[in-house]
């Protein structure tokens, strides 16, 4: 069986071309600064294309990023680092088993990564990972599916269409949605065309949303206390019910 991503890896960017890595990555560094005002190595779980990763290395931060999928951890490897910043070393691992002597000053996991982690047992494991890696007064800022959004706006399907470089996608994503289970399980048709050539792809996410509360226990779990829960890039939850959080927690 393929891992999530595996399969249109070679695509990814092309559909998150437009994403604001950059914006997303001042967001999470101001949140870390604000904890750990010296902060210099930084463990990226669920590292990816390296987009996030590389932006971190410009903000100064000596990056070791992970990821399951070899594809993505390739193409991560390809990228070339702006003159000045040290470049993030990559390596395929799982970041529910991951395991290296070298503790960071942060720990991020990153466009929802955790949300994949479907079972209690996953989480565990990762937020473990997180906790294990952690230098004294380390920082473990993460985001997730936010479980009051999806539940106040259910998933439906969707269709994307993008073009670049000679390469055309189409991906829908169609939702099978498990309230009883805090679950969803998205399902992409993806049909890419090169020149002449057409591909078509099936691939099955299963993801999971959460609420404050039991995140805070399974932080509790691995003795880290939540410093800060928010909506995704914002600095509070406000009156509104964001599809995604933000948690920050330290030992």
């Amino acid at each position: 069986m393929s891992k999530p991503f595996d399969a249109y890896a070679a695509y990814y960017d092309l559909l998150y071309a437009q994403k604001d890595y950059a914006g997303e990555v001042g967001y999470v560094d101001r949140i870390i600064r604000q904890y750990r005002p010296d902060a210099q190595s930084l463990l990226e779980l669920g590292s990816g294309t390296g987009g996030h990763a590389i932006h971190f290395a410009q903000k100064g931060y000596v990056v070791q990023g992970i990821d399951l999928s070899a594809a993505m951890i390739a193409l991560a490897k390809s990228k070339r680092v702006p003159a000045g910043a040290a470049a993030p070393t990559f390596m395929v691992a799982d970041l529910r088993s991951f395991r290296t002597d070298q503790r960071f000053d942060a720990v991020v996991s990153l466009f929802h990564v955790m949300s994949y982690q479907v079972g209690d047992d996953d989480l565990r494991a990762a937020i473990a990972t997180a906790a294990t890696h952690l230098a004294p007064g380390g920082v473990f800022v993460f985001d997730c599916w936010y479980g009051p959004g999806v539940l106040a706006d259910p998933p439906s399907q969707r269709t994307r269409k993008l073009s670049g470089n000679g390469v055309s996608v189409v991906r829908t994503a169609h939702a099978d949605h498990y309230p009883d289970r805090h679950r969803v399980e998205v399902r992409f048709q993806i049909d890419v065309r090169i020149d002449k050539t057409h591909a078509h792809i099936n691939e099955l996410h299963p993801m999971r949303y959460f609420f404050a509360n039991e995140i805070r226990s399974f932080l509790e779990e691995a003795d880290l206390h939540c410093v800060r829960a928010t909506a995704w890039e914002r600095e509070d939850f406000g009156d509104g019910l964001p599809w995604y959080a933000c948690f920050t927690a330290m030992r």
